[in-house]
This record gives structure tokens, sequence and C-alpha cells, in this order.
């Protein structure tokens, strides 16, 4: 008895030590240092004065012993009408900062948010954030020619927006932000909504960000795989071949246009995943693409310090 007794006592040691060892060794997870607002004096067209009405950045910034100096705006999800600020947010900036990236979450301009907001809102914020991180680089520990955008679903259309209109300003400039450039140094983009064209792209976002009976100048305009040039940032692309929400031609034809045009892109296509699966669903295959992510970025030396 008093050797089963002693025995269960020490195994019970044993993975208490292993417990807290685990613990110890893993990776610094960084809380977010704070929220700013992207314009202190309001967002140009604000509706209103409430928090829906107020575009926000939250930072999280890389360790300071394993920073790379690489920075990544993160757009979540959400079809132009809510913002999946968890899944394809916050837990997106958490792993960007164990790969030692400062990483920013952007809470857009969407139709319900505040008094409601369509086109060209979301795009506003999106080339304002970019100058902001740009603007206080030095601030924020980030190297000026690595600062890339990461969109899911729907916060994909507006990354690419982002990627492929950065040449035109959709405000006024008005402040010291406003003087650098709004053009992200590489783009990320995962089972992103590319075209508005009704062939193949998501209705609910295309209705929540243009409304009823757009005009097809306008549709063209933000059908982004139009709008690629040889000055597109590099881009990696994901998608699943049975998303039914947002289907795989969206990244198809816009790596196909990226490809056509000489930029550099990457583009995986996995069989099963759906859509809306943020960094992964446990045993699902398209549950690597952060790893093949971290590939592709390393190979384009996109981790700045760490690449030296």
């Amino acid at each position: 008895m008093y050797m089963n007794r002693l025995f269960g006592a020490i195994v019970a040691c044993v993975i208490i030590v292993m417990f807290y060892g685990t613990i110890g060794a893993a990776k610094e997870v960084q809380s977010p240092l704070r929220v700013e607002l992207l314009w202190p004096d309001g967002a140009p067209g604000a509706k209103g004065d409430t928090e829906g009405d107020k575009p926000t950045l939250t930072i999280y910034p890389a360790p300071e012993k394993e920073s790379s100096g690489t920075a990544v705006v993160i757009f979540p999800g959400g079809g132009y009408g809510h913002l999946a600020v968890d899944h394809e947010g916050h837990q997106v900036a958490q792993w960007l900062n164990s790969l030692g990236v400062t990483a920013f979450v952007l809470k857009y301009r969407h139709r319900n948010s505040g008094a409601g907001y369509g086109h060209p809102a979301p795009l506003q914020d999106a080339q304002r954030v970019v100058r902001m991180v740009r603007s206080r680089a030095k601030e924020w520990n980030v190297d000026t020619n690595l600062i890339g955008i990461l969109g899911f679903s729907a916060g994909g259309h507006l990354a690419s927006s982002e990627g492929t209109h950065f040449n035109k300003n959709y405000y006024e400039l008005k402040d010291s932000i406003d003087g650098v450039s709004c053009r992200p140094d590489f783009m990320i983009l995962i089972y992103p909504v590319i075209t508005l064209d009704d062939s193949y792209t998501h209705a609910g976002s295309k209705l929540n960000l243009l409304g009823k009976d757009p005009g097809q100048d306008l549709v063209n305009s933000l059908s982004n795989e139009k709008q690629v040039t040889s000055d597109t940032p590099p881009t990696f692309l994901v998608h699943a071949n049975d998303d039914k929400a947002v289907p795989p031609e969206n990244s198809i034809n816009f790596y196909l246009a990226l490809r056509k045009a000489k930029v550099p892109a990457e583009m995986h296509i996995y069989e099963n995943g759906g859509h809306g699966f943020g960094l992964g669903k446990k045993n699902s295959p398209a549950s690597s693409w952060p790893e093949r992510c971290v590939d592709w970025m390393k190979a384009r030396g996109l981790f700045g310090k760490k690449d030296s």
C-alpha cells in the first residue's frame, strides 16, 4: 500500500513538472498594446458619433527580443455586415506575434456599424490604417518596407482593394499620417471575395458594400481581378475547392491576373475546407495554410531582421 501511494505521488510530481515546464517553454503571447482611433477628429463621411462610426486599430506588438520588424494589418471578414474579430482577427494577431510579427487588427466601418456604411468607407479605413502604421513605424518598431495586409473573406476583398487601388485616394488627405504611401508591401488573402461580378461574387458582401442595383462601372472598378497591374504587391492566396460561400474562382482568377502582370504570387487550393476556417480547423488539410504562409514569407525575405 505504501509503495503504491509513493508511486502515485511520484507520478503526480512528474506530471506537474511537465505541465509547468511546458507553460514556461511556450512562446510569449502578447496582449494588445492599445486601441487607437484612425481619425481622432472623426472619420470622413461619418454619419454619427457612436463606437460603430469610429474605425479603430488594435495593436499587438511583437515580443521585443523576437521582433522581425515586419508588420501585418488584419482585415477580418464578415460580409461587410459584421466583423469576425475573434477567429479572423485577434487569434490571427497572436499567431503573427509568435512569428515575431507586429500585428494590427482593423475595425473598419460596414453596413451594420454605427449609422451604416457602404463603399467607400471601408476602403477609406484600409488606406488610412496602412498610412498610420507606416507613419508611426519607428514608434511601433516596424520596417516601413515590410508592412503587409491579411484579409479573410470580405476582408480579403477589402485587402485586395487596398492592394489594387492604393494609387487613388478615397478620402481627402489632411495630416502628417496621410503624407506617406498606403501601398502594402505584400498581401495574404484567405478565402477572399475578389470579384463583384455576379458570376462568382458573394452576393451578401456585394449588397452590403454597394447597395441594390450598383452601376456596372462601379462593379467593374471593385472587381479586383480586373485592377491588377505590375505594381500590385506580391500575394499569397488560400482557398478551399468546396467553398460554397465564396467560390475558389475568386482566388484563381486573381492569381491568373497576378501571373499575367508578372507579380510574384503563390496559391494553395485545398480539396476540402469550406469557408470561414480562420487559422484552420483541427484535422482539416486546410489547417496547414499558416505553415505554407510562413514558408512563402521566408522565401520572400519578409521576416526582416529574422531573415538576416
